[in-house]
């Protein structure tokens, strides 16, 4: 059973997305206080009603985020 839900964040054009790595989950937010309040309503909101054994993780995952960020020019 797995004990973390991952989600990478990345900046958009004009938002911050954030896409779950474990489940079929995707929010967005302007700052990044505000994608991390979305990312855990959205977490709530998908497994209300659902078996969460079903997806492998323990009864209360917590949840882990990557921020992914812009390599600076010129480097590999």
């Amino acid at each position: 059973m797995k004990n973390i839900i991952q989600f990478k964040i990345t900046k958009g054009d004009s938002q911050y997305v954030a896409e779950s790595i474990d489940l079929p989950i995707v929010t967005q937010g302007k700052t990044l206080d505000e994608v991390a309040i979305n990312i855990q309503e959205a977490v709530e909101l998908h497994l209300q009603d659902e078996d969460i054994a079903q997806y492998e993780f323990v009864k209360q995952p917590a949840v882990m985020v990557n921020f992914e960020i812009d390599r600076p020019y010129g480097q590999a």
